[in-house]
């Protein structure tokens, strides 16, 4: 009789790509990256074209080369993984959901304060006037304006909020200071592209948004869930502001993540876990 031998199943290589935010860096997304990594994946968080340096540097990009560098950091994921799904904060969320078109076979998409306008409480009159602003912000001369975050920089935490005061790169290293009116554009016409797109984005889609987001009324997760083609759940925090990936309920924000991403019942992260430094 001619022995039998089974295969040993291993549990599937499981990656999370990680994506910053516009005018930030991958330092921001280590929180999150370092929960999840304790939930079984594995993550890559890259810097997104443009970003890391200042200003002028940011200027030359557009949301076509953002894309195509966070492409380049999924395919290089992907050929390692045998699943892969994406993650990120505002811009980085939207660009998450242009790669999750391009790639159907991404497994999963969480979306980190969408923001398809800048309507938070905390936002000026004129940062509200996305049609004025793509009419006129992408100008040879008006796209140089720039303008500083306003405080409470996103931040609900009053230690980070107060780090963030002091300095912007003592918080995340590599993020650029003041935001260009031209980046700002950029922005706004990535968010079009995806709502453009969004029915024939069947991922299954976390929306993540603070109830009172500084930046991003909570309308716009409703707004991204109404236009996306396959299945999506909305959670809503109560104790954070924009930054919800650093800010205070940033562990259950990754515990969530995970859960949603199909972490194993025996490695999923906790809220109650300790609070990172």
């Amino acid at each position: 009789m001619n022995d039998l031998s089974f295969g040993v199943s291993r549990p599937a290589r499981k990656g999370v790509l990680l994506l910053h935010g516009l005018t930030g860096a991958p330092g921001e997304m280590r929180l999150v990256a370092r929960r999840l990594g304790r939930a079984g994946f594995t993550t890559k968080s890259p810097l997104l074209a443009g970003h890391g340096s200042d200003e002028r540097t940011l200027l030359r990009s557009t949301w076509r080369d953002w894309l195509t560098s966070a492409r380049a950091a999924y395919l290089e994921l992907a050929a390692d993984m045998d699943e892969v799904y994406v993650a990120g904060i505002c811009v980085g969320g939207a660009l998450g959901l242009a790669l999750c078109a391009e790639f159907p076979e991404i497994k999963g998409a969480a979306v980190y304060s969408m923001t398809f306008e800048y309507d938070g409480w905390n936002m000026p009159r004129w940062a509200m006037a996305a049609p004025l602003i793509q009419l006129v912000a992408n100008l040879p001369l008006v796209r140089r304006i720039s303008f500083e975050e306003p405080y409470p920089y996103g931040l609900k935490d009053l230690r980070l909020r107060e780090m963030a005061s002091r300095a912007s790169d003592t918080l995340i290293p590599g993020s650029v200071d003041r935001m260009p009116l031209g980046s700002l554009y950029q922005m706004y016409r990535l968010g079009r592209h995806v709502e453009r797109i969004a029915h024939g984005i069947t991922t299954p889609t976390l929306i993540v948004h603070a109830d009172e987001d500084d930046m991003s009324d909570p309308r716009n997760a409703t707004r991204l869930q109404a236009a996306l083609g396959g299945a999506s759940e909305i959670l809503r925090l109560d104790d954070s502001y924009h930054m919800v990936h650093v800010d205070k309920q940033h562990a259950l924000v990754a515990q969530r993540t995970a859960s949603f991403f199909g972490a194993p019942l025996r490695a999923r992260v906790t809220a109650e876990d300790p609070v990172d430094a």
